[in-house]
């Protein structure tokens, strides 16, 4: 398997959104309730690719994941944090992808002055939080029924790494 990292351009919109569509339908990894369409997905590239990074991971021409990172909260003194995901097609899931993905965004983090990185997985997720401790992140603290999705109150958990 070949996978080439790159920075996300407004021509991926489509198929990130598409990745993206059933963490959003199916799950509650993502507290949207309705997909974005490719539209609205290029304008998130286009604002969080120029701030923070946007990358994503093509295998043979196909993009398999992406990640990005965006502000943690709008305050000035938040500048150095950023929050930073990560969303992967179902077919490439535990293939390293996620790993290069978050090793490639965070140069480009740090490069641009974020001192710290968060990842705020909605619980219970062991497959994500896993992930993000062998990464590096440590857990910092949970907002308990912070959302509702799915028929229940949901928990997020925050992970931190400092770069």
């Amino acid at each position: 398997m070949s996978v080439d990292i790159r920075p996300a351009t407004s021509t991926d919109a489509a198929r990130c959104a598409e990745i993206y569509a059933p963490y959003v339908t199916d799950t509650w990894v993502s507290f949207e309730r309705d997909p974005p369409d490719a539209v609205e997905m290029a304008h998130r590239i286009e604002a969080y690719a120029t701030s923070h990074g946007w990358l994503v991971a093509e295998e043979d021409g196909k993009i398999a994941g992406y990640a990005y990172g965006s502000p943690h909260r709008t305050r000035e003194a938040y500048a150095t944090s950023a929050d930073v995901a990560i969303y992967l097609d179902a077919a490439f899931a535990r293939a390293g992808i996620g790993r290069r993905l978050y090793e490639a965004l965070f140069p480009i983090l740090s490069n641009r002055n974020v001192h710290a990185v968060f990842a705020g997985i909605a619980l219970p997720n062991g497959a994500s939080i896993g992930f993000h401790e062998t990464m590096g992140f440590t857990p910092v603290g949970i907002y308990r029924e912070v959302g509702w999705k799915m028929g229940s109150w949901r928990d997020v958990g925050w992970w931190q790494r400092l770069l």
